[in-house]
């Protein structure tokens, strides 16, 4: 069973569907579009997502790190993240944390990407937790959309 959606951000990428799924597949990118990540781990040794892969994000100002695994791909439709551990404590609060980003052709050689924050408050911890980061999961998190619908423009012309 999911938990219940927190937060939702979305963005309309000029390129198709293909590209900008290729892209986001890449493990080895996320450095490059994510706002805090400055390096990855390819912890699964695989560098491009599948069903069971981990990798480990390490954050801007040497100190974070957080473990992501992703565990449902849907090809061209649907990646399904987990966070089963970090060095912030999110995941021992929000153990049940789920990221889903579903990608959609709109036309014209455009695609939207959204992303959707699931995760449980049921303990006091979960909800103070909830309460002060919810807001900055979702600034970030539509910061980091911005920076690679940048990325994919630069390199794919839209169709």
């Amino acid at each position: 069973m999911q938990p219940p959606l927190q937060s939702k951000q979305k963005v309309i990428i000029n390129a198709p569907l293909e590209a900008v799924w290729s892209f986001t597949m890449d493990l080895t990118k996320i450095p490059e579009y994510h706002p805090r990540v400055v390096k990855v781990d390819l912890l699964s040794g695989k560098t491009f997502r599948e069903a069971g892969v981990s990798y480990q994000c390490h954050f801007s100002g040497g100190k974070h790190t957080c473990i992501e695994r992703d565990i449902e791909i849907v090809p061209l439709q649907k990646i399904v993240t987990v966070l089963p551990e970090d060095t912030l404590g999110i995941s021992k609060i929000l153990r049940d944390y789920q990221v889903e980003t579903t990608y959609q052709s709109s036309g014209h050689g455009s695609t939207s990407v959204e992303i959707s924050h699931y995760y449980s408050t049921k303990t006091l911890k979960a909800k103070l937790l909830n309460l002060i980061a919810k807001g900055k999961i979702a600034r970030e998190t539509q910061a980091m959309l911005y920076a690679a619908k940048a990325m994919i423009e630069a390199i794919s012309p839209a169709g």
